[in-house]
């Protein structure tokens, strides 16, 4: 049965506990990639317009749904260091775990509700990392990444570049097959959803949205752009 209890359990951890974890696991992009000498990191956390900003970081209105951190090329290029941008999340989550879990066996951390969720959304969020698949727009997820790194030698974290005019149709793809299928159904979904939503209309891109719902898909716009614009570079 849920009652109230469970209901202040899942406020407290749908606004307190998850952007906590959030923020714990982009710090480990954010860490790294200053010891790998990127430049202009910004750390945000949430999704919508912006609420506010402060330096490296900006928090916007939806700040309990999602988060990302955003950087420019790493100074070393070669891919073991991409491979170590892959795992800090991961570490980052695993540290404050470890760390976490053993005050509360020792009682130095009192073992309550909040404690106990917290434990939990980290283990998740660690295990959603690990976990070696592609997500719907094609992306993998770090355990993913790192897989394809040992397993193919390169990155699969993006869509190759189409500049150069003798590049062969295997350079313009995303790297594995799979991948490519998971793009392949994404776009399938989307262009269904906007037959759905808009029977009457040849130009879905700009029609059925509201306008708060075009500035969340404008800031994941932006993000893809800078994400690729980051990742396409040529690899030594």
């Amino acid at each position: 049965m849920f009652g109230l209890l469970d209901l202040l359990q899942l406020l407290m951890s749908a606004l307190i506990i998850l952007p906590l974890v959030t923020v714990i696991r982009e710090s480990g992009y954010y860490f790294t990639s200053m010891l790998l000498g990127a430049k202009n990191k910004k750390l945000i956390v949430g999704s919508g317009p912006k609420l506010f900003a402060a330096q490296t970081i900006e928090v916007r209105r939806y700040f309990f749904m999602f988060s990302w951190m955003e950087y420019e090329e790493l100074n070393p290029k070669k891919r073991f260091w991409h491979g170590v941008i892959y795992a800090s999340p991961i570490l980052s989550c695993g540290i404050i775990a470890v760390a976490f879990n053993s005050m509360l066996a020792a009682s130095i951390l009192p073992n309550n509700m909040f404690w106990s969720t917290f434990m939990f959304y980290i283990f998740y969020f660690m295990l959603f990392d690990i976990i070696p698949v592609y997500l719907p727009d094609g992306q993998p997820t770090n355990g993913r990444a790192i897989f394809d790194l040992i397993k193919h030698g390169e990155r699969s974290d993006f869509l190759k570049s189409n500049d150069g005019d003798k590049q062969s149709e295997d350079d313009n793809r995303s790297h594995t097959d799979a991948q490519e299928e998971t793009m392949k159904n994404r776009d399938k979904d989307r262009r269904e959803m906007d037959n759905h939503a808009n029977p009457d209309e040849d130009d879905h891109s700009s029609n059925g949205y509201t306008k708060e719902q075009k500035e969340t898909i404008k800031h994941s716009d932006r993000k893809q752009k800078q994400f690729k614009d980051h990742s396409r570079k040529k690899k030594e």
